[in-house]
């Protein structure tokens, strides 16, 4: 075999071999769960809701990739609620510590997340204090940098 063919054939080796990786990353991805920036894609400032009511559950969702996601129940006089905080780091770094029992005051987006109804939260109120998690487009304020260049001033 000359060198042509050789050279030839590991290029064909690493294509198959990258798009072989590619489509199943994208698998795994769909399958396992809603990934960070999907939540995102998902905000509709047009459905936004405030709901007040006391905290009937706080959980952990862990993700894929091993972030941390708070959720709430949200007990209101309307019904029960499920609310989608953000990254379970985030709301540490900002001082904000979910408890059962507390009064607060959501606002966020009405979405269907696995065929049921959730809130994704944009901003939250809780004695005397106010966490922004969204701006009014949805995009988070833990995405950083990457939010600054999808959201330029």
């Amino acid at each position: 075999m000359n060198i042509q063919c050789l050279r030839r054939l590991i290029i064909l080796t690493v294509a198959v071999s990258a798009c072989t990786a590619s489509l199943a990353f994208s698998q795994m991805r769909g399958g396992m769960g809603m990934d960070p920036g999907r939540a995102n894609r998902m905000y509709n400032p047009a459905t936004e809701v405030t709901l007040k009511g006391v905290v009937e559950e706080v959980k952990t969702i862990s993700g894929p990739w091993g972030w941390g996601g708070t959720h709430l129940t949200l007990k209101t006089e309307s019904g029960t609620f499920d609310v989608h905080l953000g990254p379970s780091t985030y709301l540490k770094e900002k001082g904000f510590k979910f408890v059962k029992g507390k009064q607060l005051e959501v606002t966020g987006s009405k979405v269907k997340y696995q065929n049921q109804e959730a809130t994704i939260a944009r901003e939250v109120k809780m004695g005397g204090k106010t966490l922004t998690l969204r701006n009014a487009q949805g995009v988070p304020e833990w995405a950083g940098r990457r939010r600054m260049m999808m959201n330029p001033q």
